[in-house]
């Protein structure tokens, strides 16, 4: 069984995207807790092609698109995060956090916590253009820091390979693929970029 936390460095950054990719090449479930906003769910089962039961919903389903805790505040709810227990799986599941690690969940808690809590190997992803290695080495601090493991970085859309570099040399996490920029996103146009490169992100993976 292959459990991975996806998360970024701040939000918009590509986390659906990279998840619908990992679900994909692993072939296995998607599933996240605390959605707030459209559901990144369907985007998932759009991009993949998955059945259904592939596909898990979200303990938290908050309309606003803000940060959770903000979300919730507005239906006069308050997030738990040891209601987040994941959902059973035979193969591979890939959980999709919200925003970025010190985003709050509730007045105590953060997503960092909610990593804690599920205690899964992490999944950085992360822009390639200027600013993000500010941004990524903090981020990778921050989850070494409260001791969550960290299984790589995914670089999303343009990239400065001496960005890459950087990161690398001064972090020590290994890149597990790239994304490129893509003009339209659709599950043809995934489909397509995942027979060129589907194997050897499978190989990262496991």
């Amino acid at each position: 069984m292959k459990p991975f936390f996806v998360t970024g460095t701040d939000t918009n950054v590509g986390k659906t995207l990279v998840s619908a990719i990992l679900t994909k090449v692993l072939n296995g479930c998607y599933w996240k807790p605390i959605q707030s906003g459209p559901a990144d769910k369907t985007t998932v089962m759009q991009l993949t092609g998955l059945p259904a039961q592939h596909f898990f919903s979200s303990v938290y389903e908050l309309k606003a698109s803000l940060s959770p805790n903000h979300a919730a505040e507005l239906e006069n709810r308050t997030i738990d995060i040891l209601q987040c227990n994941h959902p059973p799986f035979e193969h591979a599941l890939i959980v999709e956090g919200a925003g970025g690690v010190f985003v709050p969940v509730n007045d105590q808690s953060s997503m960092l916590d909610l990593m804690k809590h599920l205690n899964f190997p992490v999944i950085l992803v992360t822009r390639g253009t200027l600013g993000t290695i500010n941004h990524t080495l903090l981020t990778i601090h921050a989850l070494r820091q409260h001791g969550i493991s960290i299984h790589g970085i995914v670089f999303n859309g343009e990239l400065y390979p001496a960005n890459q570099k950087t990161i690398e040399q001064w972090s020590g996490v290994k890149t597990l693929f790239h994304v490129p920029h893509f003009d339209t996103l659709d599950s043809s146009t995934l489909h397509s970029w995942l027979e060129q490169n589907g194997e050897r992100i499978l190989m990262e993976l496991t």
